[in-house]
């Protein structure tokens, strides 16, 4: 039987959960000898296999058309989404930008700051797309497991991985949600 496959990609966020990832330390030999890991923002691949994964994760929040984007193609591409993080299942710290709105929030950023140079200006590009309102993963997808945390402890993203790679669903719930 073939391995599941699993692809991540990185929203609006610190990456502090793809360290987090790391953060299950040896722990992660047994993962990568349970699946396949495919693209990731650590690897060569970029983007999910065209012909899919079988899971797929997705970290941060969704601040942009682009990331809105990754999240359809992470959705059309995977049979189980994973939101991993605050800001994916719920915004996180990067959901602050809404009480100010985006214009405001990018003068301040790119324009008013005291480190902006005399030429400041809010950047434009196709390839970063156009600022939206901060929302959660699941505000633009249907997600099917939500793992929270700032970061995930390295020991729930290990047991959710493990279960999945076994077959299981795993049951992000009571003392499944945070370890110490």
């Amino acid at each position: 039987m073939a391995k599941p496959t699993v692809s991540s990609e990185w929203l609006a966020a610190c990456a502090g959960c793809h360290m987090s990832l790391l953060d299950i330390d040896e722990r992660i030999v047994q993962i990568v000898e349970a699946v396949d890991i495919r693209a990731t923002p650590i690897t060569d691949l970029k983007h999910p296999d065209e012909d899919g994964v079988t899971v797929g994760i997705l970290t941060g929040a969704v601040n942009l058309t682009t990331h809105e984007e990754v999240c359809k193609r992470m959705r059309e591409r995977c049979q189980i989404l994973i939101s991993m993080g605050d800001c994916a299942v719920f915004g996180g710290v990067v959901a602050h930008r809404n009480m100010a709105g985006e214009v405001v929030a990018l003068e301040r950023a790119y324009i008013e700051t005291e480190s902006t140079d005399s030429e400041g200006k809010i950047p434009s590009s196709p390839e970063l797309g156009r600022p939206t309102k901060v929302r959660a993963v699941h505000e633009v997808v249907d997600v099917d497991i939500h793992l929270p945390g700032c970061p995930p402890d390295a020991d729930a993203i290990f047991y959710t991985l493990a279960e999945l790679a076994n077959g299981r669903v795993p049951e992000i719930k009571g003392d499944k949600l945070h370890w110490h």
